[in-house]
């Protein structure tokens, strides 16, 4: 079968498949997966849509958008992995389509085909949009809003004294991907749109283009799509906006304090080392650009690609799914140096060479090979604590985790009520850690009430067994013996290699 020949609803059918395919065949991988699959759990459970929660506490590092598609998906298919990845397959899919229509236009339907197959097949594509995060879906949203506003002004441009030609549906349409993406990760949803179309129409001298960009009706439309949420939940809780905002992007973007520390060449070498075996073709793709630096589109790839890589370079924090915004035109690129000449339109139904069709068959076998071994090897998951745990436990029972938040645990039992954490929390440096404990620590500034029932002390974990139903405690092997066993009635219900699960019979206490 000649992909170049099948029609664009064919071809765009095919890479749903390719992605839905496996989308729910592993465990959730924690912290992430457990983490944002559950919050969207939590807000189906509780009928609150709004405010997303951890363990029952306000959680506002991340605005809602992904947790509502994961919330529409599991009203579908019901509470699974599958539903839980659903908005990051989504956003897979956004990503390829757009580049796909992008590319047909500006390239030709040989370049645009060449194009789909090659992000189909990149493993930091296909493995992204199967991870449960917020990077996949505003990586594609930036990335569709970007190609909208490029869409809107790419349009023959007249003498500078006849005015810029510029579409407004596709600039509305541009500030709504905007909004969207906004609503998926905060402010990098515009920042990100305008550091690349900006200086791109500027350095074309376009400037009267950019200056259009921010027609009024752009700007309302956008200020429709984003506003409600984030003026609500600032109604609703007063510290809201200065912690998002300034604590989660301000102050995240510009101090070390942060996890996950990287040098500044990080995503340099990401980028190409996560689109093998395609990225053989960049020297190729480098050529190309150097020799035809005329075409506006290659230059808007590349200053794409730079600005994105440059402004993720810059904090010490840094992630592999931060780069995924530049995905697109990265794939672009390389797309356009494996199908030849980008102008070249009479050659749709040329054959592939076998380099590229080699390469394609590699990328394939990565996925499917990782995908494979993440779902053989189960890392971290507590899948089998929470099945023996939703097998057994009844309505007044307690669930105690000790020192540990085993995020995928309340997903997998279903847990119908928060469980009860117990750790140092008046820890003086707790605040300066950026993980679990500092989560749900900063969460339970939004509910004070609700943070003093479940964020329990360690030294008074035997008083958990008093009253009403048994508490079970969940605990890391290496912590059981020194932390759970000694209880009263305490009972070993099950065990493996990630946690342990023991239940402690209720008590009356003086």
């Amino acid at each position: 079968m000649n992909p170049s020949r099948l029609s664009p609803r064919a071809l765009l059918t095919l890479l749903a498949l390719w992605l839905l395919a496996t989308l729910g065949v592993r465990p959730l991988l924690l912290p992430d997966e457990g983490r944002y699959a559950n919050v969207a759990r939590e807000m189906l459970r509780s009928g609150e849509w709004l405010v997303p929660t951890l363990n029952g506490l306000p959680y506002f590092h991340k605005p809602p958008l992904m947790y509502w598609l994961e919330i529409a998906a599991m009203h579908v298919v019901g509470v699974t992995p599958f539903a839980g990845r659903f908005a990051s397959m989504l956003g897979a899919w956004i990503m390829a389509a757009t580049l796909f229509f992008a590319m047909r236009r500006w390239h030709g339907a040989r370049a645009a085909t060449t194009g789909l197959l090659l992000i189909a097949s990149c493993p930091l594509f296909f493995l992204s949009g199967q991870y449960a995060n917020h990077d996949m879906l505003v990586g594609a949203l930036i990335g569709a809003a970007i190609l909208a506003f490029a869409r809107a002004v790419d349009e023959p441009q007249g003498p500078l004294w006849a005015g810029a030609k510029t579409d407004l549906r596709w600039l509305v349409a541009g500030w709504v991907l905007c909004a969207f993406a906004m609503l998926a990760k905060g402010l990098i949803g515009f920042v990100l749109p305008a550091l690349v179309i900006g200086p791109w129409l500027l350095a074309h001298g376009r400037w009267r283009q950019m200056l259009k960009l921010l027609h009024p009706l752009g700007l309302l439309a956008f200020a429709a799509v984003a506003a409600p949420w984030f003026v609500a939940m600032q109604s609703r809780y007063a510290g809201f906006n200065d912690y998002f905002f300034m604590e989660q992007h301000f102050r995240r973007y510009a101090l070390t304090s942060f996890n996950n520390a990287h040098p500044f060449w990080f995503f340099i070498v990401v980028l190409p080392v996560l689109t093998l075996p395609w990225a053989a073709w960049l020297p190729a793709a480098l050529r190309r650009a150097w020799r035809q630096r005329t075409p506006p589109m290659l230059g808007l790839y590349a200053w794409w690609v730079i600005a994105i890589v440059g402004f993720f370079s810059v904090p010490s924090s840094k992630l592999v799914g931060y780069v995924l915004p530049a995905l697109a035109p990265w794939c672009a690129l390389l797309a356009l140096a494996v199908a030849g000449d980008a102008g070249d339109h009479s050659a749709e139904s040329r054959t592939p060479a076998r380099a590229p069709r080699a390469a394609f068959a590699i990328g394939v076998l990565i996925c499917l090979g990782v995908v494979a071994g993440l779902a053989w090897k189960s890392p971290r998951s507590n899948r089998g604590a929470a099945l023996a745990l939703a097998a057994q436990i009844a309505p007044d029972d307690k669930v105690v985790m000790v020192d540990e938040y085993f995020f995928d645990l309340p997903f997998y039992a279903d847990l119908k009520r928060p469980a009860i954490i117990a750790s140092d929390w008046d820890d003086p440096d707790l605040p300066k850690h950026d993980n679990w404990r500092k989560e749900l620590h900063d969460a339970a500034r939004f509910d004070p009430a609700l943070g003093k029932q479940v964020l329990w002390p360690l030294a008074r974990l035997d008083a958990l067994s008093c009253g009403l139903g048994a508490a079970w405690f969940v605990v890391s092997p290496a912590d059981a013996k020194t932390r759970v066993a000694a209880l009263a009635g305490a009972q070993r219900v099950y065990a493996d290699a990630n946690s342990e699960l023991w239940r402690v019979p209720a008590r009356t206490c003086p």
